[in-house]
């Protein structure tokens, strides 16, 4: 499997950021890491050789971003002004700079993340429905305010998922997006999956409500929000969604 290393100064965010990308070819899949990871834990927690058949084959290719949740979501206590703010750099970060140094002109992604990462994943889909065609969230919550109890300003809305889809109003162009894209929730109902589960049941409704095709997923009541059985998942779906889209062997 070929492998790239990258390490470049973000404007966004005035300082150097590392990303991966494990092979060359197929379908692009923008991968955020679960809570306070790294760009290396979907190799380290053995997600990129579970989907290494898909890799090898040229069918897809992983961009394993970073993150900075330690100085964003999860600094909880510090002040929550500069904690979004920066986020909000963050993802601006992701979607003006690294994005595009990743892609051509029209080209859309697969976008998937754990846990936190499903967070990410969701949040930077619903915002930018134009660079990707395909949202897979395994264990993600949907509301910023997990995240920020006491604190609202304009920035935690806009990346609380749930908040701002329960408020766009029926004319809004995204919604025609959403409606055209393949959307994956998944979670478990066993161990440490109580309030994902509670999130994506609201979730759900939310899409439903607003009538966007969505595919969610409850899993067994033995299945943990754990790197185990996300491994399991990833795998799954990603079968599903590459014999959906009719994605074979891409040179």
């Amino acid at each position: 499997m070929e492998t790239r290393y990258e390490k470049k100064y973000s404007p966004a965010l005035g300082r150097d950021m590392e990303y991966k990308v494990y092979g060359n070819k197929g379908k692009g899949v923008l991968v955020f890491p679960s809570q306070d990871g790294r760009f290396y834990d979907y190799q380290d927690f053995d997600m990129v050789a579970s989907l290494s058949q898909y890799i090898d084959a040229g069918r897809i290719h992983l961009i394993c971003v970073d993150s900075i949740d330690r100085e964003t979501w999860s600094a909880m206590g510090g002040d929550e002004h500069q904690r979004i703010a920066l986020h909000e750099r963050w993802f601006h970060y992701i979607v003006d700079e690294l994005i595009p140094s990743e892609t051509t002109p029209g080209e859309t992604l697969i976008v998937t993340g754990c846990s936190m990462g499903g967070f990410h994943a969701a949040n930077t889909f619903f915002r930018r429905p134009d660079l990707f065609d395909t949202l897979l969230s395994l264990s993600g919550i949907y509301y910023a305010s997990y995240f920020f109890p006491n604190y609202h300003d304009p920035l935690v809305y806009d990346n609380s998922p749930y908040d701002y889809l329960s408020n766009m109003p029926a004319d809004h162009p995204y919604l025609d997006l959403y409606r055209h894209k393949d959307i994956i929730l998944c979670v478990g109902q066993g161990n440490w999956e109580e309030e994902l589960l509670d999130s994506t049941r609201k979730m759900d409704a939310l899409l439903k409500a607003k009538g966007i095709p969505a595919w969610v997923d409850y899993w067994g009541y033995d299945v943990a929000h754990d790197w185990a059985w996300w491994r399991k998942q990833i795998v799954y779906f990603m079968d599903k969604l590459l014999s959906w889209n009719n994605i074979d062997y891409i040179i």
